[in-house]
Order: C-alpha cells, then sequence, then structure tokens
C-alpha cells in the first residue's frame, strides 16, 4: 500500500523544516522563537518539535516583527 502524502497546508502540525518552507522563515529562527517552553504553538515529542500551524499562523499575525 502507498503512504499518501498530505499537503503541507491541510496539516494541522508542522515539522521545523515544514513550516519554514511553508511561513519563509528560517529554520534557526523558528527553533529561536520555539524555545520557549512556554510557547503555545508548539508540541514536544522527545526532542522533536512540530508547530501548530493555525496558532502560529494566528501568532505571526499579532507580532510586528519575527
Amino acid at each position: 500500500m502507498e503512504k499518501q502524502e498530505v499537503p503541507i497546508w491541510e496539516k494541522a502540525n508542522l515539522t521545523i523544516d515544514e513550516a519554514a518552507a511553508y511561513f519563509g522563515i528560517g529554520t534557526n529562527k523558528l527553533r529561536e522563537i520555539t524555545s520557549n517552553p512556554d510557547c503555545e504553538f508548539v508540541i514536544r515529542v522527545g526532542a522533536k518539535r512540530l508547530i501548530k500551524r493555525k496558532k502560529f499562523e494566528r501568532y505571526l499575525e499579532d507580532v510586528d516583527t519575527v
């Protein structure tokens, strides 16, 4: 059975690399933004960080500069 790829704009959670490509933000900047333990748009799975796409979109709308 072939694994179906979900389009990035339909994914609820994105990896750092996917989020960098989707939002046009560098991976280092994303790691910096998501390093806060109280960050509301990050899910930590072990050492891996997943970014909640919709919450991060709202965050970007509310900040002046990234």
